[in-house]
């Protein structure tokens, strides 16, 4: 039997491990700009606690990499940085992102746990779980003590279960009866999409606002109105069944020009905000039961889909794309091996 802590490294261990790389690396150069900027002694705990993990992280990785006679990616480092840019984000838009960063880190980690077979590699990312959910009660508690945690909607507690008794429940479109109401589940899924693309509706204005680049500039006020339009679509599907939109907290930036960060980081990190929101859509379609809110989600993944594909052409004319480790091409192989042969 093959020794569970020998074995080689699987296809998907191998993209979890990467993947994991690439996101800290990004994580830890925000996190150093936050650490310079911050001036809420609470905050500055958080980005502290935030930056440990990340930093902590990078290092294991980095053993593991060289452990197994891997190449660790390029990601990002210090040079992604400038250390004296002036503060680009609020207090609180800082203690909203590493709230937010902290859900998409336990999504993250829940996954690579459940696509990992060996021990060790197991136990690291159970470890980053652990992690990130105490950055996450931290980050919470923090902005419910300062009465800027944004709740879910309240609905009225039902009196008894019910069942569903008409196929019309799951018709969103009727032109002879009204919509049935959106139930909790679904509610929760609108609520959830309004504040990320919020958030992400903040950083694609800051991105846009410190880029020195017009084609950087003008893709991420692109992102702008698509995380605009779609805060319009999933706020109606709320207050046209009577259900009280969720507010934004003060999350403002700074009027700061000066870059804090590279181009080719900003773009690595709006892609990532691109695949969590297509997971998002996907999640929130299969968990809604009227057919117009499917529909919804399925159109507006599409319509990041693209964005993210060009932001991807975007990287690669800039030699930005690092690309993630593959299986070797088996036919260039055996053409290189004529050529030589011949």
């Amino acid at each position: 039997m093959v020794d569970n802590h020998k074995a080689n490294l699987t296809a998907s261990e191998i993209a979890s491990l990467w993947t994991a790389y690439m996101n800290n690396s990004m994580s830890c150069c925000f996190l150093i700009h936050f650490l310079k900027t911050v001036e809420d002694q609470r905050i500055h705990a958080v980005v502290e606690r935030a930056f440990s993990i990340a930093d902590n992280d990078l290092s294991t990785l980095r053993e593991i990499f060289e452990k197994e006679d891997l190449p660790a990616p390029t990601g990002f480092s210090e040079q992604d940085v400038n250390v004296s840019a002036p503060r680009l984000y609020s207090d609180s838009f800082i203690l909203f992102y590493i709230h937010q960063m902290a859900k998409v880190g336990m999504l993250g980690y829940s996954g690579m746990i459940s696509m990992s077979a060996r021990k060790d590699i197991r136990t690291y990312f159970r470890n980053g779980l652990i992690a990130v959910s105490d950055l996450y009660d931290q980050s919470i508690e923090l902005l419910l003590e300062m009465g800027l945690y944004t709740r879910s909607p309240y609905i009225s507690y039902p009196q008894e279960t019910d069942f569903v008794d008409s196929k019309k429940y799951l018709s969103g479109f009727n032109l002879f009866s009204k919509q049935r109401p959106v139930n909790a589940i679904e509610i929760s899924h609108l609520h959830m999409n309004i504040q990320t693309n919020l958030i992400g509706l903040k950083l694609a204005l800051s991105f846009a606002q410190i880029s020195p680049r017009k084609e950087i500039q003008k893709y991420m006020l692109r992102g702008k109105e698509i995380s605009e339009k779609h805060v319009k679509i999933f706020s109606s599907a709320l207050s046209e069944n009577n259900v009280q939109v969720p507010m934004s907290s003060d999350i403002a930036l700074t009027d700061s020009t000066v870059s804090p960060f590279s181009d080719k980081l900003i773009m690595f990190h709006f892609t990532l905000l691109g695949t969590a929101g297509i997971g998002n859509y996907a999640t929130a379609a299969a968990a809604s039961q009227r057919s117009d809110l499917v529909i919804n989600y399925e159109r507006l993944s599409l319509e990041i889909a693209q964005y993210a594909k060009d932001g991807a052409t975007i990287m690669i004319d800039n030699n930005w794309l690092e690309q993630p480790p593959g299986i070797l091409d088996k036919e260039t192989l055996v053409k290189k091996k004529q050529e030589g042969t011949n």
